[in-house]
């Protein structure tokens, strides 16, 4: 399936699909998924151990996968990962732990996702705790 013709907006809701698909496979409950406010929107709220993450997916589009030899800017999403970014992050998962009556512990992560074109398949590079 080449993906190549997919909107930005359906290749950022491919990588939070693959993000969610990640964490599930590492032992994390997925609470909710686009969870959007004023103060911005949530990509993936999960839980783990009796902490809540709040993970933000940055996601791009590539030939090939990057490897540990070859690591260049336009293999890198995370230059989309910044700061003012994660305070809206922040903010929103304020509101969102207030709103459900969390009182656990919670923390904002970062996913990185490549897509690659010619199949879809994705690597996912999870951050914790980015803040």
């Amino acid at each position: 399936m080449n993906i190549s013709f997919k909107t930005r907006k359906e290749v950022g809701a491919l990588g939070e699909r693959a993000v969610a698909e990640y964490l599930r496979r590492h032992g994390f409950s997925i609470r909710d998924r686009n969870v959007a406010r004023k103060t911005g929107e949530l990509d993936v709220v999960a839980e783990e151990a009796g902490t809540l993450h709040f993970v933000e997916v940055k996601t791009i589009l590539v030939d090939e996968f990057p490897d540990d030899k070859r690591v260049h800017d336009e293999y890198d999403p995370s230059s989309n990962l910044h700061e003012s970014k994660i305070r809206k992050v922040v903010r929103t998962g304020e509101w969102y732990v207030l709103d459900t009556g969390w009182e656990g512990d919670w923390q904002v992560d970062g996913c990185l996702v490549w897509l690659r074109r010619k199949d879809g398949k994705a690597l996912v590079r999870y951050l914790p705790q980015i803040v």
